[in-house]
């Protein structure tokens, strides 16, 4: 395993698991922004649950089960595809960078993950 790998898909589950955690606690911003791009906020705790799910494989990948891990990554960003698509098609600009970052970060752990 490379240092870069370790450190991007760390990082990558680490602000994984602190979003899920807001949108559990429903945090001001989470649900501005899901009414911004019509996410229901009834919908939160599913998407918190995808998140999460997507930190926890990332971590089990690292340590070992490496096929659970490039699951997770893969998850991931597919998730943030259709969250960049939703702000897109919500023409929700001024914060698409937000999961423009998460996307990169989950393909950037997907590419380490296959390379590794």
């Amino acid at each position: 395993m490379t240092t870069v790998y370790i450190t991007v898909t760390l990082i990558t589950a680490a602000i994984n698991a602190a979003i899920a955690v807001a949108d559990l606690a429903k945090a001001r911003f989470v649900l501005a922004n899901s009414a911004e791009v019509g996410v229901p906020h009834s919908m939160l705790p599913l998407l918190a649950a995808l998140k999460g799910a997507g930190a926890a494989g990332l971590v089990l990948g690292l340590l070992g089960l490496h096929v659970i891990g490039v699951a997770a990554a893969t998850g991931l960003v597919a998730f943030f595809v259709i969250a960049v698509a939703a702000h897109v098609r919500a023409k929700v600009f001024y914060n698409i960078a937000f999961p423009g970052a998460f996307l990169a970060l989950a393909a950037a752990s997907l590419t380490l993950a296959v390379a590794d």
